[in-house]
């Protein structure tokens, strides 16, 4: 097996978006702006701190976006959508339930 052929097979989670290009080319046009700014600032973070804690985080949390994204983009644009509707409105989703219920729910 090549590397090109083992590194877009197998766990989705594991050896996929291994760099930033491809973390930014998984994401959603709506997303991209976003991860262009946490990008940058985490790259100038690192500069100014000779660190790489900020870079590796930022990365990470993006990352992990890549891959709901690739898992099902129509689910992550859907959320998106409800995220956005719900900042905008302050009404939570429909069918959403409290956290006191959720926890009585769950007898927590």
């Amino acid at each position: 097996m090549t590397a090109a052929a083992s590194h877009h097979g197998g766990n989705p989670g594991q050896g996929r978006f291994d760099s930033p290009r491809e973390i930014r080319a998984a994401l959603l046009p709506d997303e991209v702006a976003a991860f262009d700014v946490a990008y940058q600032q985490a790259l100038r973070e690192a500069a100014e701190t000779l660190s790489l804690e900020a870079l590796q985080s930022t990365l990470a949390n993006w990352r992990r976006i890549a891959q709901m994204t690739q898992a099902d983009p129509a689910a992550h644009r859907r959320m998106l959508q409800q995220a956005e509707r719900t900042r905008r409105t302050g009404e939570p989703p429909e069918g959403a339930v409290e956290w006191k219920q959720l926890r009585a729910e769950l007898g927590v």
